[in-house]
């Protein structure tokens, strides 16, 4: 039966594992993280997973250079240059395209629901593109305010409203944030990415994508390509957006929604998809949902800054979720009309009040996120639950607390 200390020490280090899953780093098992190409990318540091810088990587990597034995030396083929050399004489161009066939171009966004302002984005992506690789990466977040459809169902939609694009659709669970996306993307072999985004979100992306170029994924050239500016007061596809979406639910308005769909969907899907946000949203009668300033921020921003100024949302130390990029992080400075937030990882990221959302899944207090995955996000109540059922008998306690444990029964000197 394994210790008390022995389930501490695995519990600390459990959470840097888990960030290291979702970068898909591998363990070298001495507390070391590499990518799939066995790229030194980050450390165990008190049981939270820190991303090495260059340098870093590069003092690292010298000291262990350092220790290897001469006979582990001698024992590298003499192949591997010559296939290295193969490797780099690889056909630098696509005949066909004319585009470099090491690049690739991804859109990441909500899609909560998708429109036909994002028809927009998905046709901006594939002449980014130019006839090579593109992938579209809707986000993984559900909730009642401004995600009601979950990611399931949201690309079930998608690929039915955008046929042309089915296959570049990825429903993938691990794809949570930006950085998931471009990881995974220099892991597959990529050396250039092209990131397809609304004008407004273009600024927020080219700062993220680029700080931490070298650090987490190491691409040659990144370029944040703008889809278009969208103004909310226009008609037809350059105004529309998710947000007038949910607000036509809000006000049950059908011929509204209806006018921010595809062609390509006949009535009957149309109104599958309004009553599946609907659902989501939890939208029985009008009095029922929540204010415009929670569930459409964007237009009733005096609202929604009122209630920012006196504190009633994004205090000092919340957690919060970016709407554009995926990140999660707690607010370390609160600006007019933006935040600073420093998610576990220590990427800092900035948003405007109106992009960002309360974490509220460090609230669950359930054992399952789903039917299908455990809850282990630290820091809530489900993930206290399935830590304390790996101790034989400690399933039983209830509000068991390990910090009061140790305190009470610690030796007195």
């Amino acid at each position: 039966m394994k210790t008390l200390f022995q389930f501490l020490n695995e519990a600390r280090v459990s959470q840097a594992s888990m960030e290291a899953k979702k970068l898909n780093l591998t363990s070298d098992g001495h507390g070391s993280w590499r990518d799939s190409r066995g790229k030194l990318v980050a450390k165990t540091e008190n049981g939270k997973l820190k991303m090495l810088t260059a340098q870093e990587r590069a003092a690292e990597e010298g000291g262990g250079e350092k220790q290897k034995k001469p006979e582990e030396v001698k024992a590298q083929p003499k192949a591997a240059a010559p296939q290295a050399a193969k490797m780099k004489t690889k056909e630098p161009e696509d005949a066909q395209s004319g585009m470099m066939s090491d690049d690739v171009t991804v859109v990441f966004g909500r899609f909560n629901p998708p429109t036909i302002g994002h028809e927009k984005l998905l046709q901006a992506a594939e002449k980014a593109a130019q006839g090579g690789d593109f992938k579209i990466y809707p986000s993984r977040t559900q909730d009642a305010k401004k995600n009601p459809l979950d990611p399931d169902m949201k690309v079930s939609y998608m690929r039915k409203m955008f046929p042309k694009y089915e296959e570049q659709i990825v429903n993938d669970s691990e794809m949570i944030s930006i950085f998931n996306v471009l990881t995974t993307a220099y892991e597959d072999g990529y050396k250039n990415v092209n990131i397809i985004v609304g004008a407004d979100r273009q600024a927020e992306f080219e700062n993220l994508a680029n700080k931490y170029n070298k650090d987490l994924y190491d691409f040659k050239q990144i370029r944040v390509i703008s889809a278009g500016v969208r103004d909310a007061d226009a008609e037809g596809v350059e105004g529309m957006s998710a947000s007038k979406m949910r607000k036509a639910v809000m006000d049950d308005d059908f011929e509204a929604f209806k006018k921010g769909t595809p062609k390509g969907i006949n009535d009957g899907e149309t109104r599958t998809l309004f009553d599946a946000v609907r659902a989501g949203m939890g939208v029985k009668k009008k009095k029922e949902v929540a204010e415009m300033w929670e569930i459409a921020p964007r237009y009733d921003q005096r609202k929604l800054r009122e209630n920012y100024i006196k504190k009633k949302v994004f205090r000092m130390g919340d957690i919060v979720e970016s709407l554009s990029t995926g990140l999660i992080g707690k607010i370390i400075r609160r600006g007019t009309n933006y935040l600073i937030s420093v998610s576990e990882s220590n990427v800092m990221f900035k948003s405007w009040i109106h992009d960002v959302m309360e974490y509220t899944e460090k609230k669950m207090e359930r054992r399952m996120r789903d039917k299908k995955h455990p809850n282990y996000l630290v820091g809530t109540g489900g993930y206290r639950k399935n830590v304390q059922a790996m101790v034989p008998g400690s399933g039983k306690i209830k509000n068991f607390n390990i910090e009061e444990f140790i305190n009470k029964y610690k030796l007195r000197k």
